[in-house]
């Protein structure tokens, strides 16, 4: 199985409302906070989930909102946790991810267990069968995987177009409106730029700090603070 195969071969680590600060827009880079989440928003950790090894200092890119049902709640990856490990290295069974996406660099996206995949278009277009998150980024699952595959051998797609993830994270309706309202994540928009583009490499880890930075103010100071200790 796609899921099992990465979580099995990957070492992955354990599981204020924001003041309308303006963001500061540098060419394709902007972030700035909205007060409520929404698909393609990212969630970004404060320093209340210091020395929650899952979540400290993470980026969640939400793929979806969900509904109150407990069996679809909201979900997403974290995108600045590469696991400097590249799908080869993991001797998948997977005929696809043994050749098409061998090269396609890991990243550990949450403590659940599922594994998806982020495509980045390039011109801002939706892709057939996939869904959107962003203009120009896409994801899908284990479940599309050969039709991922088949987009990269008729030439559409770039194998180095894929960002790959194991696990994901998740929450109930309620359950990620109550960590929001206590200050767990800041939640905000951001360029599709910041979204994408570390698909083809590991140079995500920096890009918490990146968009507090491009926030400005408090979220700025943020950024800088060290570290709070494991209670």
């Amino acid at each position: 199985m796609f899921t099992q195969e990465l979580l099995d071969s990957a070492d992955s680590p354990e599981g204020t409302v924001p003041n309308k600060t303006p963001s500061q827009k540098l060419g394709p880079k902007w972030a700035h906070p909205i007060p409520f989440p929404e698909p393609g928003c990212v969630l970004v950790a404060t320093e209340r989930l210091d020395g929650v090894r899952s979540f400290e200092r993470t980026v969640v890119l939400l793929l979806r909102l969900g509904s109150r049902d407990p069996r679809e709640g909201p979900f997403g990856v974290i995108i600045n946790r590469p696991l400097h490990k590249k799908i080869k290295q993991m001797n998948p069974s997977n005929a696809d991810l043994a050749t098409t996406f061998s090269e396609c660099p890991l990243h550990f996206g949450g403590p659940l267990d599922t594994s998806m995949f982020l495509i980045k278009s390039g011109d801002n277009s939706s892709i057939p069968g996939f869904e959107q998150v962003v203009p120009g980024i896409c994801f899908g699952a284990r479940n599309s995987l050969e039709e991922a595959a088949e987009l990269v051998k008729k030439g559409v797609l770039k194998a180095e177009d894929f960002r790959f993830f194991v696990g994901y994270a998740g929450w109930q309706l309620d359950q990620l409106r109550e960590e929001i309202k206590e200050d767990y994540w800041v939640v905000t928009a951001c360029s599709s730029y910041l979204i994408g583009g570390g698909a083809a490499t590991d140079d995500s880890s920096g890009l918490w700090e990146e968009i507090l930075q491009l926030m400005g103010g408090q979220y700025s100071e943020l950024s800088r603070k060290p570290k709070r200790e494991s209670s």
